[in-house]
């Protein structure tokens, strides 16, 4: 099970800002590693089909220079990283062979880089156009 899960960062309270910005760098590097980990386990042929399925949604969205709700918006442009990357992660952490995990988490840190994901980048990026589609049908019909 993963430990660092979003509500262990909730309970766990800092005493300086330093140090709280020290847990959540440090937190940050432990899910960017574990994300890692997690595409090295979806490329494992020990990994069940549906754990890959999880797996290739969950470091698709985490890996993609784009979000499914841009940054800016206020509260709820965060709320997915805060939320939906640990959540998956975990889901994802929960059906993988836990040897098979180990053995990416041990590759996960030994590597250095990340790969670039632009297939998913392409599907969130046809989500949001489809969304301007329908916005653009429904103000059209509105103003007929």
């Amino acid at each position: 099970m993963w430990p660092s899960g979003i509500w262990a960062f909730i309970e766990r309270r800092p005493v300086s800002m330093s140090a709280f910005l020290a847990t959540a760098r440090a937190r940050a590097r432990r899910l960017k590693s574990e994300t890692y980990a997690l595409y090295l386990a979806y490329r494992d042929p020990r990994v069940p089909w549906y754990a890959k399925l999880v797996a290739a949604c969950v470091v698709g969205y985490a890996f993609s220079p784009i979000d499914l709700i841009p940054d800016f918006i206020p509260v709820l442009g965060y709320l997915d990283d805060l939320v939906l990357i640990p959540a998956g992660i975990a889901l994802a952490l929960r059906m993988i062979p836990p040897e098979v995990m180990a053995e990416c988490r041990e590759r996960a840190r030994a590597a250095e880089g990340r790969p670039a994901n632009w297939a998913a980048a392409v599907v969130i990026i046809a989500i949001w156009l489809g969304l301007a589609a329908l916005a653009v049908l429904a103000v059209t019909k509105a103003l007929k």
